[in-house]
């Protein structure tokens, strides 16, 4: 078999095709990040840690060696990715896409102990593999959809938060001025208010800081309406640009890979 051949068979594979072959890989991949951030879900309980340091640390070394040779190799092909094949400055085009540095953070850990680092560091560094979960964006056609959708709404996103946040400090500000003489520790100023803002935004409602002056209790009440709605507006967005973009791609032909239209 031509190297040229391996080349592309290779690209084939790790690149997320429905050729038989990348399907074993991705559902290698797929467990693989399943199994990572469960371990480290487990890790942290003590009682599950002691006595089976072995299993724990076996698990990571044998998925981070498959990750970092996953890496390696669509570094080593990425000339077969028609995104950066002939593009200036491909691979580090390459390198700095948002899969990339997630990958790359990914795979931190297991280089860490060959530089020095303090075992402390390493540890913390080491829930860094959590991030392996948004590796299956490569993999779930909903996840690129997902991607699709927020790349399209982003300007009206950033709109719903701004008006969110204008909300939070008009509602946190005259909180403030309401409560300030009656709770002095409660509503020590207006960053402090904010807290009261965003839980009752949310509708979360943990109790711990109330108004007890009438007027507070009539703005808190209009507030916590107002929440549900300007909550309400992103959600929309999401909702029916997801269905938008699901009916172009019924219509449309799209790149198995990158998601992008042909």
């Amino acid at each position: 078999m031509a190297l040229k051949q391996i080349y592309h068979i290779t690209y084939d594979i790790i690149s997320g095709s429905t050729s038989k072959r990348s399907q074993v890989f991705q559902v290698v991949i797929t467990a693989l990040i399943v199994l990572n951030v469960v371990f480290v879900i487990l890790e942290t309980e003590t009682a599950i840690r002691e006595g089976n340091e072995a299993i724990f640390d076996w698990v990571e070394n044998i998925s981070l060696t498959v990750f970092v040779i996953e890496y390696a190799t669509r570094l080593v092909v990425y000339k077969a990715n028609p995104k950066f094949a002939n593009r200036r400055f491909g691979i580090l085009r390459l390198i700095c896409s948002p899969l990339m540095l997630i990958d790359l953070a990914v795979i931190l850990p297991f280089f860490l102990p060959f530089l020095g680092v303090d075992a402390r560091i390493v540890r913390i560094v080491r829930l860094l593999r959590l991030f392996s979960v948004f590796k299956l964006a490569r993999i779930s056609v909903s996840m690129r959809l997902f991607g699709t959708v927020i790349r399209e709404k982003m300007p009206d996103m950033v709109m719903s938060l701004f008006i969110l946040f204008v909300l939070l400090t008009l509602a946190s500000s005259l909180m403030y001025f309401l409560e300030k003489d009656e709770q002095p520790d409660k509503f020590s100023s207006i960053p402090s208010s904010m807290w009261w803002g965003v839980v009752t935004l949310t509708t979360i409602g943990y109790g711990d800081t109330v108004p007890v002056t009438p007027m507070g209790k009539l703005v808190a009440a209009g507030v916590a309406i107002l929440g549900i709605a300007v909550f309400a507006i992103p959600a929309g967005i999401m909702a029916s640009a997801f269905s938008d973009v699901r009916q172009k791609m019924q219509k449309k032909k799209f790149c198995s890979n990158c998601g992008e239209p042909l």
